[in-house]
């Protein structure tokens, strides 16, 4: 069964713009999981603007299934990973100011680095997983880091899957079968839903996990927290 991964960002967001912790993120992280979430991620940024650099301490001590933190490697970014040691850390490409993370890593030019990082956090006991864009001519590199996992941009699937989703999933299916063949984890994000997850899932059999955030919450708006947990779930089986 792919694992639901509930990224919480957006209630971060949404808390951030009064003062105080209104909504509570704590308790909500706590009630994903009541309510069947597997894991939690988090992406905290270089700005605070929704998840704080101070939240993530505190959600290491409530999370109870899988804490994942998806980030840039900067060496800030690094020491609290460290210390903190999640389950999992995702490695994004982000500049500083990008709003929302968009296209994975180019590891060929970046596989010097990147094998430098995922050996750290290894080394740490966190599990590393790499975002990267569903492109055959980066699973040479992507294996030459060492990695663990890879995480599946699915941006693009998304915005294809309205036109032709065999054709939006071609590729994707196609880099999951072979880094899957390397005894690389495959796990996948970026406007997942509840139009385009099942089909997703179908395609990929070996898909570990999927992260999902922005969709999620404001489905949640609709059909409450709970009912919507269940409802992605049930997309994943």
């Amino acid at each position: 069964m792919t694992r639901l991964s509930v990224n919480i960002n957006k209630v971060a967001l949404l808390r951030n713009s009064r003062v105080g912790n209104y909504p509570d993120l704590y308790q909500f992280a706590k009630d994903c999981e009541e309510f069947g979430a597997q894991g939690i991620t988090v992406h905290p940024r270089p700005d605070e603007r929704h998840i704080r650099y101070a939240d993530i301490p505190i959600l290491k001590n409530i999370v109870k299934t899988e804490y994942n933190i998806e980030g840039y490697p900067s060496k800030e970014f690094m020491e609290l990973v460290i210390k903190v040691k999640p389950d999992q850390c995702t490695l994004v490409p982000d500049a500083p100011g990008v709003l929302t993370s968009n296209t994975g890593w180019d590891t060929k030019t970046h596989q010097i680095f990147l094998t430098d990082i995922v050996s750290e956090l290894q080394e740490a006991g966190i599990r590393v997983s790499l975002f990267l864009n569903a492109d055959m001519d980066m699973v040479s590199s992507v294996v030459a880091t060492g990695t663990d996992r890879i995480e599946l941009y699915t941006g693009t699937y998304a915005t294809a899957f309205l036109q032709d989703k065999e054709d939006a999933v071609k590729a994707h299916a196609e880099i999951s079968k072979t880094v899957h063949q390397l005894g690389i984890g495959i796990n996948a994000g970026h406007d997942l839903n509840l139009q385009n997850l099942k089909f997703y899932k179908e395609s990929l059999p070996n898909l570990k996990e999927v992260s999902i955030g922005h969709a999620f919450i404001a489905d949640s708006l609709y059909y409450g927290l709970k009912s919507t947990i269940q409802m992605y779930r049930n997309n994943l089986c």
